[in-house]
């Protein structure tokens, strides 16, 4: 289902010593993991004789109950579809081995060993079990199965899945086994674990987990021992975590008293994008493997994720304000940089009354009051023309009057119709020459106003304009230095409530954010708002949330739609997804002449359209494979 696929962490309640009782629970784990559609799953480390079972792995009692409890739960895997990567002990060569055994409808597919062993402070493992570090190309005979692939070059694969093992200590080595996996492909990496609990090592172990899992631009399933293992030295308290790309998935309840199956769906098919477009990734010498194949796997028959509606929003509130701070600080130096290196003390902005215009003049503030600059030399300038409601022009006048700046209200009426009568155009006819005479006549003041004063013209343009090339050519789309260009309009709405904090300006923000956006460029009507943009080109929240997967993820249209009706389920309706999606894309490859040249903008996020750092396409690019998919 579009690259995604189900994969989960088990802790099962463990007996110490005790195969056949664990290899019972292990086993009604695997029931619900088959009921829940489950791919893939993995248990903690030495999963059936118990990670703390000591000297007893010495014993060929303890040895034999562990090869027996595996063997019945091999043949109950005959009977489900799931893959189970399970925590044993292998002794090949007269060594013994801690190792993680993949499982499959009845099969053993691989066995992978540990390769670094703990031997200092509580963990004593060395007295047991040797490295299989360097362990590659062999095969072992293990119960009735014979010639079983033996070693960390091992792989699996089953179409877009490709997993790799690691176990425990491995991933807290300085140079973690997983590395060279992900080199060779791998997109997912499964770890069976027995770390304990100690004060602050829960957050550290989800860190290491997010660290691999961004790192090796990849999926990371983890799960440790849990309560029932002995506690004659050490606490062990059942940690699960499954990341991607540095997020966190889901994760299991500690300290638990009985088995847990976390389950969460990777999107594999975004990993390989991921990979593919970042060019560092290649860069990796890929190390010799063994790729096992799976014949298949459970197929997820509806996605059990939550989908972001506003992926460029953090949802976390304190996540939000040091989010917006940071936003704000690379605007305001962008611009310090851009003015002082220019020897130009003076900016001149066009204000409406809008968002965007808000955010650039509260952003060129913050620099001004930085710099301890004066803050009359932000030229901010009014500019009325047909459609123009007292409601923006009062906000624009309050707000720039509330800020110090200066400010300058220049009517466009008489030069838009001066130009009308230039080009012959019937001033009654509202056209799109019309309204794109408005938005030049606006530019040409504002740069002409510049050349006076000696400023720079300071764009206000945002990210989701630039996508659909929502501006005039050579009006709007025109700057000296666009402050918004890198900033998607959902975002905007939240750094300029981030600004509330001001007593002075808040009720004026307040009313701004409530004004439906416009261009205001036909007359309006009893002073309303006759022209509200999201009704032409549809809802600003799903522009941005197409735009997000289209440009970081490579999606797919077929599977951006998917995931917008599971973002959106209870606000937009499929048929105006579908619709307001082809309109996106549509206008997207259109207006690629627009984004070729723009102008210098700070970069704020990972998603920029500017064509000499993020974004490189032909401006005469064919839309139609992207239209024609449904």
């Amino acid at each position: 289902m579009y690259g995604f696929y189900r994969v989960a962490t088990a802790i099962q309640k463990t007996t110490v010593a005790n195969p056949t009782a664990n290899a019972k629970e292990v086993i009604s784990i695997l029931e619900e993991a088959s009921e829940k559609d489950v791919g893939v799953v993995v248990f903690p480390e030495l999963t059936l004789t118990s990670y703390s079972a000591s000297d007893l792995f010495f014993q060929h009692r303890l040895y034999n109950a562990q090869n027996e409890a595996l063997e019945k739960i091999l043949e109950f895997s005959k009977t489900i579809n799931v893959v189970a990567i399970i925590g044993i002990a292998i002794i090949d060569r007269d060594r013994l081995y801690n190792c993680g055994v993949v499982i499959h409808l009845g099969d053993i597919l691989g066995v992978v060993p540990k390769s670094f062993i703990p031997n200092s402070k509580e963990f004593y493992e060395k007295r047991h079990f040797s490295s299989g570090a360097n362990i590659s190309d062999r095969y072992i005979d293990f119960i009735s199965h014979k010639d079983i692939p033996f070693g960390t070059d091992l792989l699996f694969e089953s179409q877009d899945m490709l997993f790799g093992i690691e176990v425990c200590e491995d991933l807290w080595a300085v140079t973690p086994p997983s590395n060279s996996l992900i080199s060779s492909g791998a997109n997912l990496i499964f770890n069976l674990s027995a770390s304990n609990e100690l004060i602050g090592k829960a957050q550290y172990r989800e860190s290491l987990v997010r660290l691999q899992s961004a790192k090796g631009i990849c999926a990371y399933v983890y799960s440790s021992a849990g309560v029932g293992e002995s506690t004659t030295d050490m606490v062990f308290g059942g940690d699960g975590i499954i990341c991607e790309y540095g997020s966190l998935l889901a994760r299991s309840e500690r300290f638990s008293l009985n088995n847990q199956l976390i389950v969460a769906d990777v999107d594999l098919e975004k990993m390989r994008y991921l990979r593919v477009s970042d060019g560092g990734f290649g860069d990796f010498e890929a190390t010799n493997t063994r790729v096992i194949k799976i014949s298949s796997l459970n197929r997820i028959r509806e996605l059990n994720r939550y989908i972001e509606p506003y992926p460029f929003v953090p949802s976390n509130q304190n996540e939000k304000r040091e989010r917006a701070e940071e936003i704000i600080n690379i605007q305001a130096h962008g611009l310090i940089k851009r003015l002082t290196s220019a020897h130009i003390s003076k900016v001149v902005i066009g204000i409406s009354g809008g968002l965007d215009s808000t955010l650039a003049l509260l952003a060129i503030n913050r620099a001004f009051e930085i710099m301890s600059w004066d803050r009359k030399n932000i030229i901010a300038v009014t500019m009325s023309g047909f459609g123009t409601t007292s409601r923006t022009k009062n906000n624009a006048i309050k707000l720039c009057n509330a800020l110090a700046v200066t400010l300058k209200d220049i009517d466009i009426v008489d030069l838009s119709l001066t130009e009308f009568r230039a080009i012959g155009h019937n001033p009654d006819e509202h056209s799109v020459t019309y309204e794109n005479v408005q938005a030049r006549a606006r530019t040409s003041i504002l740069m002409n106003l510049a050349n006076k004063s000696g400023a720079l013209v300071i764009g206000t343009g945002d990210l989701s304009e630039m996508a659909l090339g929502w501006s005039t050519y050579n009006g709007d789309h025109i700057s000296m230095y666009g402050l918004n260009a890198t900033i998607p309009k959902t975002l905007i709405k939240y750094l300029i409530e981030y600004f509330r904090d001001d007593i002075a300006i808040r009720d004026i923000l307040d009313d701004i954010l409530n004004t439906p956006i416009s261009p205001e460029l036909l007359p309006h009507k009893d002073n309303k708002i006759v022209q509200e943009t999201e009704e032409i080109i549809g809802s600003y929240q799903l522009h941005d949330f197409f735009l997000y997967h289209f440009i970081k993820y490579g999606a797919e249209p077929k599977k951006i739609l998917f995931l917008a009706e599971i973002a959106f389920k209870e606000i937009h309706s499929s048929s105006e997804i579908k619709k307001v999606l082809k309109i996106f894309l549509n206008r997207f490859f259109t207006q690629q002449f627009k984004r070729s040249c723009t102008p210098d903008a700070p970069k704020v996020g990972t998603i920029s359209l500017s064509p000499r750092a993020d974004w490189r396409m032909p401006s005469d690019t064919s839309r139609d494979e992207w239209l024609n998919w449904d």
